[in-house]
Protein backbone atom coordinates (compact mmCIF):
# COMPACT_ATOMS: atom_id res chain seq x y z
CA UNK A 1 0.00 0.00 0.00
CA UNK A 2 1.45 3.36 -1.04
CA UNK A 3 1.54 6.04 1.63
CA UNK A 4 2.55 9.00 -0.47
CA UNK A 5 -0.80 10.72 -1.06
CA UNK A 6 -1.34 14.29 0.11
CA UNK A 7 -3.64 13.39 3.02
CA UNK A 8 -1.06 11.01 4.41
CA UNK A 9 1.63 13.68 4.13
CA UNK A 10 -0.69 16.20 5.79
CA UNK A 11 -1.22 13.82 8.71
CA UNK A 12 2.50 13.19 9.03
CA UNK A 13 3.19 16.93 9.02
CA UNK A 14 0.62 17.61 11.75
CA UNK A 15 1.81 14.72 13.92
CA UNK A 16 5.40 15.88 13.55
CA UNK A 17 4.46 19.43 14.59
CA UNK A 18 2.38 18.17 17.52
CA UNK A 19 5.39 16.24 18.77
CA UNK A 20 7.60 19.32 18.34
CA UNK A 21 5.10 21.29 20.43
CA UNK A 22 5.42 18.85 23.32
CA UNK A 23 2.72 16.35 22.42
CA UNK A 24 -1.05 16.12 22.41
CA UNK A 25 -3.18 17.70 25.11
CA UNK A 26 -6.49 16.01 25.92
CA UNK A 27 -8.24 18.93 27.59
CA UNK A 28 -11.48 17.13 28.45
CA UNK A 29 -12.18 13.54 29.41
CA UNK A 30 -14.23 11.64 31.99
CA UNK A 31 -11.60 9.06 32.90
CA UNK A 32 -13.40 7.77 35.99
CA UNK A 33 -16.16 6.27 33.82
CA UNK A 34 -13.92 5.07 30.99
CA UNK A 35 -14.36 1.52 29.63
CA UNK A 36 -17.59 0.83 31.52
CA UNK A 37 -19.84 0.10 28.53
CA UNK A 38 -20.76 -3.53 27.82
CA UNK A 39 -22.67 -5.18 24.99
CA UNK A 40 -25.61 -5.71 27.33
CA UNK A 41 -25.70 -2.00 28.17
CA UNK A 42 -25.65 -0.62 24.62
CA UNK A 43 -29.44 -0.32 24.73
CA UNK A 44 -28.98 2.44 27.31
CA UNK A 45 -27.08 4.45 24.72
CA UNK A 46 -29.86 4.09 22.16
CA UNK A 47 -32.95 4.29 24.32
CA UNK A 48 -32.17 6.99 26.87
CA UNK A 49 -31.44 10.69 26.65
CA UNK A 50 -28.26 12.23 28.01
CA UNK A 51 -30.24 13.71 30.89
CA UNK A 52 -31.60 10.29 31.81
CA UNK A 53 -28.10 8.83 31.69
CA UNK A 54 -26.94 11.37 34.29
CA UNK A 55 -28.76 9.14 36.78
CA UNK A 56 -28.54 5.77 35.03
CA UNK A 57 -24.75 5.80 35.47
CA UNK A 58 -25.38 5.58 39.21
CA UNK A 59 -25.42 1.81 38.73
CA UNK A 60 -21.71 1.79 37.88
CA UNK A 61 -20.84 4.40 40.51
CA UNK A 62 -22.64 3.30 43.66
CA UNK A 63 -20.65 0.11 44.28
CA UNK A 64 -17.34 1.17 42.75
CA UNK A 65 -14.43 1.20 45.17
CA UNK A 66 -11.43 3.53 45.21
CA UNK A 67 -9.42 0.76 43.56
CA UNK A 68 -12.09 0.31 40.85
CA UNK A 69 -11.79 3.98 40.00
CA UNK A 70 -7.99 3.78 40.16
CA UNK A 71 -7.97 0.95 37.60
CA UNK A 72 -10.37 2.71 35.19
CA UNK A 73 -8.50 5.98 35.34
CA UNK A 74 -5.14 4.22 35.00
CA UNK A 75 -6.32 2.54 31.80
CA UNK A 76 -7.39 5.88 30.37
CA UNK A 77 -4.12 7.54 31.36
CA UNK A 78 -2.08 4.72 29.84
CA UNK A 79 -4.05 5.12 26.61
CA UNK A 80 -3.09 8.80 26.58
CA UNK A 81 0.58 8.11 27.30
CA UNK A 82 0.71 5.57 24.45
CA UNK A 83 -0.37 8.31 22.03
CA UNK A 84 2.15 10.85 23.22
CA UNK A 85 -0.28 12.96 25.23
CA UNK A 86 1.67 15.32 27.49
CA UNK A 87 -1.24 16.64 29.57
CA UNK A 88 -4.82 15.65 30.28
CA UNK A 89 -7.73 17.30 32.07
CA UNK A 90 -10.22 14.84 33.51
CA UNK A 91 -13.55 15.51 35.12
CA UNK A 92 -14.20 13.24 38.09
CA UNK A 93 -17.60 12.57 39.66
CA UNK A 94 -17.82 13.87 43.23
CA UNK A 95 -21.43 13.61 44.38
CA UNK A 96 -23.80 11.86 46.82
CA UNK A 97 -23.51 8.58 44.89
CA UNK A 98 -19.75 8.05 44.60
CA UNK A 99 -18.86 10.59 47.29
CA UNK A 100 -15.06 11.01 47.32
CA UNK A 101 -14.12 7.51 46.12
CA UNK A 102 -13.58 8.50 42.48
CA UNK A 103 -11.34 11.46 43.26
CA UNK A 104 -9.30 9.41 45.74
CA UNK A 105 -8.78 6.77 43.04
CA UNK A 106 -7.89 9.55 40.60
CA UNK A 107 -5.27 11.03 42.91
CA UNK A 108 -3.77 7.56 43.41
CA UNK A 109 -3.52 7.18 39.62
CA UNK A 110 -1.94 10.61 39.20
CA UNK A 111 0.72 9.76 41.76
CA UNK A 112 1.51 6.62 39.78
CA UNK A 113 1.94 8.38 36.41
CA UNK A 114 3.14 11.83 37.47
CA UNK A 115 6.56 11.39 35.85
CA UNK A 116 5.00 10.54 32.47
CA UNK A 117 2.09 12.94 32.07
CA UNK A 118 0.60 16.10 33.62
CA UNK A 119 -2.91 15.50 34.96
CA UNK A 120 -5.42 18.12 36.07
CA UNK A 121 -8.64 17.12 37.80
CA UNK A 122 -12.01 18.88 37.62
CA UNK A 123 -15.11 18.00 39.65
CA UNK A 124 -18.17 16.82 37.74
CA UNK A 125 -21.56 17.76 39.20
CA UNK A 126 -23.97 15.26 37.68
CA UNK A 127 -26.36 15.83 40.59
CA UNK A 128 -26.11 19.61 40.36
CA UNK A 129 -25.17 21.91 43.22
CA UNK A 130 -28.52 23.36 44.32
CA UNK A 131 -29.72 20.28 46.22
CA UNK A 132 -28.20 20.53 49.74
CA UNK A 133 -26.59 17.07 49.65
CA UNK A 134 -25.20 17.67 46.17
CA UNK A 135 -23.89 21.08 47.31
CA UNK A 136 -22.11 19.44 50.24
CA UNK A 137 -20.19 17.17 47.88
CA UNK A 138 -19.53 20.03 45.48
CA UNK A 139 -17.88 21.99 48.27
CA UNK A 140 -15.86 18.97 49.36
CA UNK A 141 -14.82 18.27 45.78
CA UNK A 142 -13.81 21.87 45.13
CA UNK A 143 -11.01 21.48 47.66
CA UNK A 144 -9.69 18.30 46.03
CA UNK A 145 -9.52 19.41 42.41
CA UNK A 146 -7.30 21.70 40.35
CA UNK A 147 -10.19 23.25 38.40
CA UNK A 148 -13.81 23.85 39.39
CA UNK A 149 -16.29 22.06 37.13
CA UNK A 150 -19.99 22.39 36.52
CA UNK A 151 -23.10 21.23 34.65
CA UNK A 152 -25.71 24.01 34.88
CA UNK A 153 -28.27 22.13 32.78
CA UNK A 154 -28.81 19.71 35.67
CA UNK A 155 -30.01 22.43 38.02
CA UNK A 156 -31.88 24.21 35.24
CA UNK A 157 -33.82 21.03 34.56
CA UNK A 158 -34.51 20.18 38.20
CA UNK A 159 -34.96 23.62 39.76
CA UNK A 160 -34.90 26.23 36.98
CA UNK A 161 -31.63 27.49 38.48
CA UNK A 162 -29.00 27.00 35.79
CA UNK A 163 -27.89 30.61 36.11
CA UNK A 164 -27.51 30.24 39.89
CA UNK A 165 -25.40 27.14 39.24
CA UNK A 166 -23.03 29.20 37.10
CA UNK A 167 -22.85 31.91 39.75
CA UNK A 168 -21.87 29.38 42.42
CA UNK A 169 -19.17 27.98 40.15
CA UNK A 170 -17.66 31.40 39.54
CA UNK A 171 -17.90 32.41 43.21
CA UNK A 172 -16.12 29.21 44.20
CA UNK A 173 -13.46 29.55 41.52
CA UNK A 174 -12.79 33.14 42.54
CA UNK A 175 -12.65 32.27 46.25
CA UNK A 176 -10.27 29.33 45.74
CA UNK A 177 -8.30 31.03 42.95
CA UNK A 178 -8.99 28.21 40.54
CA UNK A 179 -10.06 28.07 36.90
CA UNK A 180 -13.61 27.03 36.05
CA UNK A 181 -14.75 24.58 33.33
CA UNK A 182 -18.47 24.57 32.50
CA UNK A 183 -20.52 22.20 30.32
CA UNK A 184 -22.69 24.47 28.17
CA UNK A 185 -24.92 24.28 25.07
CA UNK A 186 -24.60 20.51 24.67
CA UNK A 187 -27.95 19.73 23.09
CA UNK A 188 -27.48 21.20 19.61
CA UNK A 189 -30.67 23.25 19.70
CA UNK A 190 -31.59 26.92 19.45
CA UNK A 191 -33.21 26.90 22.89
CA UNK A 192 -29.72 26.58 24.43
CA UNK A 193 -28.18 29.94 25.35
CA UNK A 194 -25.81 28.85 28.13
CA UNK A 195 -22.65 30.05 26.40
CA UNK A 196 -24.00 33.60 26.28
CA UNK A 197 -25.08 33.41 29.92
CA UNK A 198 -21.66 32.10 30.90
CA UNK A 199 -19.89 34.92 29.05
CA UNK A 200 -22.12 37.52 30.73
CA UNK A 201 -21.51 36.03 34.18
CA UNK A 202 -17.75 35.79 33.66
CA UNK A 203 -17.67 39.52 33.00
CA UNK A 204 -19.99 40.23 35.94
CA UNK A 205 -17.75 38.26 38.31
CA UNK A 206 -14.49 39.62 36.82
CA UNK A 207 -13.27 36.12 35.94
CA UNK A 208 -12.04 36.99 32.44
CA UNK A 209 -9.47 34.55 31.13
CA UNK A 210 -10.12 32.01 33.89
CA UNK A 211 -13.16 30.20 32.50
CA UNK A 212 -13.54 27.52 29.82
CA UNK A 213 -16.74 26.63 27.96
CA UNK A 214 -17.07 22.93 27.25
CA UNK A 215 -18.71 22.06 23.91
CA UNK A 216 -20.85 25.15 23.02
CA UNK A 217 -22.36 23.07 20.21
CA UNK A 218 -25.75 24.79 20.21
CA UNK A 219 -24.19 28.04 19.05
CA UNK A 220 -24.28 26.58 15.55
CA UNK A 221 -28.05 26.10 15.77
CA UNK A 222 -28.62 29.87 16.09
CA UNK A 223 -28.82 32.47 13.31
CA UNK A 224 -25.58 34.14 12.29
CA UNK A 225 -26.49 37.47 13.90
CA UNK A 226 -26.92 35.80 17.29
CA UNK A 227 -23.75 33.74 16.91
CA UNK A 228 -21.69 36.81 16.16
CA UNK A 229 -23.17 38.64 19.15
CA UNK A 230 -22.16 35.75 21.43
CA UNK A 231 -18.68 35.48 19.91
CA UNK A 232 -18.09 39.15 20.75
CA UNK A 233 -19.19 38.52 24.33
CA UNK A 234 -16.96 35.44 24.55
CA UNK A 235 -14.04 37.48 23.29
CA UNK A 236 -14.70 40.14 25.91
CA UNK A 237 -14.92 37.47 28.63
CA UNK A 238 -11.71 35.87 27.33
CA UNK A 239 -13.46 32.52 27.25
CA UNK A 240 -11.66 29.46 25.97
CA UNK A 241 -13.56 26.54 24.41
CA UNK A 242 -12.94 22.80 24.38
CA UNK A 243 -14.36 20.79 21.47
CA UNK A 244 -14.98 17.04 21.70
CA UNK A 245 -16.12 16.06 18.18
CA UNK A 246 -16.90 12.34 18.50
CA UNK A 247 -18.95 12.87 21.65
CA UNK A 248 -21.54 14.93 19.77
CA UNK A 249 -21.45 13.72 16.18
CA UNK A 250 -24.28 11.33 17.10
CA UNK A 251 -26.78 14.07 18.01
CA UNK A 252 -30.25 12.81 17.09
CA UNK A 253 -32.21 14.34 14.24
CA UNK A 254 -34.73 16.99 15.18
CA UNK A 255 -37.57 18.60 13.28
CA UNK A 256 -36.73 22.12 14.43
CA UNK A 257 -36.06 24.67 11.70
CA UNK A 258 -32.59 26.09 12.31
CA UNK A 259 -29.61 27.20 10.19
CA UNK A 260 -27.99 24.31 8.33
CA UNK A 261 -25.14 23.01 10.48
CA UNK A 262 -23.54 19.89 11.95
CA UNK A 263 -23.34 18.90 15.60
CA UNK A 264 -19.77 20.06 16.18
CA UNK A 265 -18.47 23.02 18.13
CA UNK A 266 -18.29 25.81 15.51
CA UNK A 267 -14.52 26.00 15.87
CA UNK A 268 -14.00 27.67 12.50
CA UNK A 269 -16.07 30.69 13.55
CA UNK A 270 -14.60 30.80 17.04
CA UNK A 271 -11.09 30.92 15.61
CA UNK A 272 -12.03 33.88 13.39
CA UNK A 273 -12.78 35.77 16.60
CA UNK A 274 -9.47 34.65 18.14
CA UNK A 275 -11.28 32.54 20.72
CA UNK A 276 -8.90 29.67 21.66
CA UNK A 277 -10.25 26.21 20.88
CA UNK A 278 -8.74 23.13 22.53
CA UNK A 279 -9.40 19.44 21.93
CA UNK A 280 -10.83 16.70 24.14
CA UNK A 281 -12.10 13.14 23.82
CA UNK A 282 -14.87 13.49 26.43
CA UNK A 283 -16.29 10.12 27.49
CA UNK A 284 -14.36 7.00 26.48
CA UNK A 285 -16.30 3.76 25.93
CA UNK A 286 -18.96 4.42 28.56
CA UNK A 287 -22.74 4.81 28.75
CA UNK A 288 -22.57 8.33 27.32
CA UNK A 289 -20.28 7.72 24.33
CA UNK A 290 -19.68 3.99 23.80
CA UNK A 291 -17.98 4.37 20.43
CA UNK A 292 -15.29 6.86 21.46
CA UNK A 293 -11.97 5.03 21.74
CA UNK A 294 -9.96 7.97 23.02
CA UNK A 295 -7.92 8.39 19.85
CA UNK A 296 -6.64 11.96 19.62
CA UNK A 297 -5.95 11.93 15.88
CA UNK A 298 -9.52 10.78 15.20
CA UNK A 299 -10.85 13.71 17.22
CA UNK A 300 -8.64 16.26 15.47
CA UNK A 301 -9.40 14.86 12.03
CA UNK A 302 -13.16 14.98 12.65
CA UNK A 303 -12.96 18.56 13.88
CA UNK A 304 -10.82 19.55 10.89
CA UNK A 305 -13.24 17.95 8.43
CA UNK A 306 -16.45 19.03 10.13
CA UNK A 307 -15.34 22.65 10.48
CA UNK A 308 -13.18 22.75 7.32
CA UNK A 309 -10.06 23.81 9.19
CA UNK A 310 -7.17 23.23 6.77
CA UNK A 311 -4.55 25.50 8.34
CA UNK A 312 -2.26 22.91 9.91
CA UNK A 313 -0.76 25.53 12.23
CA UNK A 314 -4.17 26.16 13.76
CA UNK A 315 -4.83 22.43 14.07
CA UNK A 316 -1.54 21.95 15.89
CA UNK A 317 -2.43 24.72 18.34
CA UNK A 318 -5.84 23.15 18.94
CA UNK A 319 -4.13 19.84 19.72
CA UNK A 320 -1.37 21.26 21.93
CA UNK A 321 -0.86 24.80 23.22
CA UNK A 322 -4.54 25.75 23.37
CA UNK A 323 -5.12 22.72 25.57
CA UNK A 324 -2.34 23.76 27.93
CA UNK A 325 -3.96 27.18 28.21
CA UNK A 326 -7.39 25.67 28.84
CA UNK A 327 -5.96 23.61 31.69
CA UNK A 328 -4.11 26.56 33.19
CA UNK A 329 -0.73 24.94 32.63
CA UNK A 330 0.44 27.88 30.55
CA UNK A 331 -0.91 31.35 29.90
Amino acid sequence: MYKTNNLWNFKKLILKEIKKNGGWVNAHVHADRAFTITLKKLDIYNNHTLEEKWDIVDEIKKNATIDDYYRRISLAIELMIEQGVSAVGSFVDIDPICEDRAIKGAIKARDCYKKQITIKYINQTLKGIINPEARKWFDIGAEYVDIIGGLPKRDERDFGKGEKHIEILLETGKKLKKMVHVHVDQFNCASDTETETLADKVIEYSMQGKVVALHSISLAAHPKKYREKVYKKMKKAKLKVIACPTAWIDSKRKENIVPSHNSLTPADELLKYDIPVALGTDNIADYMVPFCDGDMWSELRLLAAGCRITDYGRLVKIATTNGLRALGITN
